[in-house]
């Protein structure tokens, strides 16, 4: 059975005539015939019979006909609904990412891909460590990922600058007075609120940490991000954050790091991007970011 003998069907039930509608088909009579009879042997009854005043259902046909009807109207709904995603009027997009990037970068990057595209259903998938938030995407449970740069990547992978991290302090802390950069070893004594092991920005802080010479020494920990500038600007501690996840009313406690430590933003996906991944791929990488800072710390 294929969708092109049921609207045969239906086009002769509809006219009641072989002749009329070959017309309105613009095929030949016997070939409409050929292509009726057909659907016929695979439903296993007669659907129409000859009469002398045209064409009518039988018993089976009129069965058959709603049915008929609602197998067309559904696949001209789906012939629309692709039509929908491919303009990005419709559709679903799920990305996949990283806790912090779920905090700190993503929401504006995804309120303004909703402002253009009112259509399109937005799912987040998050991940506390970037090693499974690749494997996610290899295993194709997103469309799209946003996070740090994958090495060696085999897939379709877009850029989209770098990300800065600062370091949180107490008010009352004695650096806090001055608003210069500050060195990472100058903290090395200092009780650090760190993640927990196994969360990405924990390696994060690690590699920086080691590149100043010091391991830190744990206060407390959290797998929140969030927390962790909050716990820090509480006077817990000193802590290492992602520039963009602390909020604005904390903007005070923050200090930048004389050298930088960053890690470069990408979005990517397992082989291609789908229409809204790369619509939403190419908004991100025209969204104003940090460049990389000279002397940088990078972390790969």
């Amino acid at each position: 059975m294929t969708l092109r003998q049921v609207s045969y069907f239906v086009a002769v039930a509809d006219e009641a005539s072989f002749t009329l509608a070959a017309g309105r088909l613009r095929i030949s009579q016997p070939s409409l015939s050929q292509q009726v009879q057909a659907l016929e042997r695979d439903v296993g009854a007669r659907l129409l019979e000859r009469t002398p005043r045209g064409v009518r259902l039988t018993a089976a046909g009129r069965e058959f006909l709603p049915e008929a009807r609602a197998m067309l109207a559904a696949s001209e709904r789906a012939r629309l609904a692709v039509r929908q995603v491919d303009a990005l009027e419709g559709g679903e997009l799920e990305i996949a990412t990283v806790r912090s990037l779920a905090v700190g970068v993503l929401p504006a990057l995804v309120g303004e891909f909703r402002r253009r595209h009112p259509g399109v259903r937005i799912w987040l998938r998050e991940y506390t460590h970037r090693d499974r938030l690749n494997e996610s995407i290899q295993a194709g449970l997103s469309d799209l990922a946003v996070g740090p740069r994958p090495a060696g990547w085999s897939g379709e992978i877009l850029g989209l600058g770098w990300e800065e991290f600062v370091v949180v302090l107490a008010e009352s802390d004695p650096l806090a007075a001055d608003s210069g950069p500050v060195h990472l070893r100058h903290l090395a004594d200092r009780e650090w609120v760190l993640y927990e092991p196994g969360h990405g920005l924990d390696d994060v802080v690690m590699f920086a940490c080691a590149h100043a010479g010091f391991i830190p020494r744990a206060g407390m920990r959290t797998a929140q991000a969030e927390a962790v500038v909050r716990l820090a600007a509480s006077g817990l501690g000193v802590a290492l954050v992602p520039l963009d996840i602390v909020p604005e009313h904390l903007a005070g406690t923050i200090r930048h790091l004389h050298q930088p430590v960053v890690r470069e933003l990408a979005a990517y996906a397992r082989t291609h991007f789908s229409p809204a991944a790369q619509a939403f791929a190419a908004a991100a990488a025209a969204a104003e970011r940090p460049s990389r800072p000279r002397r940088a710390i990078v972390f790969s």
